[in-house]
């Protein structure tokens, strides 16, 4: 499994939010430039965020961008799900349904079900509050 540069860059970015004071907006040049991320490719990710309610917009100039929610309630499995969809060490695992067949008799598959149980349970026990309090 490998996150995308999405995946990492919308940590960054709610990271950032993070780190504001409750109520405080994060103009996007900030972001960018707090990040080192491009402003096109930022405010792709934050249009992302932004559909699924992970933050919050307000125009103007006061304006810009802030957490929908504490930071405790965004764990990094909601995050990484929303911007990479899977995050199975393998592609057997990213359906609901197995799709390769070989289950019942591949020696590897409870090796790969276990690997990413461990990673959901850790990612799921993980918030951005305890990323940005490095409580990991």
């Amino acid at each position: 499994m490998m996150i995308s540069t999405k995946g990492r860059y919308a940590l960054r970015i709610l990271a950032d939010l993070a780190l504001l004071s409750e109520g405080e907006f994060a103009s996007v040049k900030d972001i960018a430039d707090n990040q080192g991320i491009s402003l096109k490719y930022l405010e792709a990710i934050t249009s992302i965020l932004l559909k699924a309610e992970f933050v919050e917009s307000k125009r103007g100039r006061s304006g810009g961008y802030k957490l929908s929610k504490h930071p405790s309630e965004y764990s990094l499995l909601s995050i990484f799900k929303l911007t990479e969809g899977s995050i199975s060490p393998v592609t057997c695992l990213d359906h609901d349904e197995v799709i390769c067949g070989r289950e019942s008799h591949c020696l590897a598959y409870p090796l790969w079900q276990k690997m990413n149980s461990v990673l959901e349970d850790y990612l799921k026990n993980v918030t951005l509050a305890d990323l940005i309090t490095d409580n990991l």
